[in-house]
């Protein structure tokens, strides 16, 4: 008989509580609003996630510089490449790729005369 006591007031205690954190949850969106400070958090959101590598950031990763021929680069590339797939470090293979599809895209557009994206 106690045991089944003790479960209802701890059901009907969890149920107490989910309820108290929805409403304090609802009251401090309502407070960020009305401050900006939701909007803001957005735009810093969005800001961080369209951060594009530059051609230093990029040359700086292959350990390349603006003279360096393209072949030097891919070359750079592969090895670092690989070296990371082998090692298993898939955050630092990917900013080699990053920093190669950059690399790239600055190469073409010197060699249309245009300028990069």
């Amino acid at each position: 008989m106690a045991s089944k006591i003790l479960a209802n007031l701890i059901v009907m205690g969890g149920g107490i509580l989910a309820r108290a954190v929805v409403q304090a949850y609802r009251q401090a969106l309502t407070n960020a609003s009305k401050n900006g400070v939701a909007q803001e958090t957005i735009q810093n959101t969005i800001r961080r996630a369209s951060k594009v590598m530059t051609e230093q950031e990029a040359q700086q990763i292959l350990g390349v510089t603006e003279e360096t021929p393209w072949e030097e680069i891919i070359r750079k590339y592969n090895t670092l490449f690989e070296n990371n797939a082998k090692n298993g470090s898939f955050y630092l293979q990917s900013k080699v790729h990053r920093a190669k599809e950059c690399l790239e895209s600055f190469h073409q557009a010197k060699d249309q005369g245009t300028s990069p994206p």
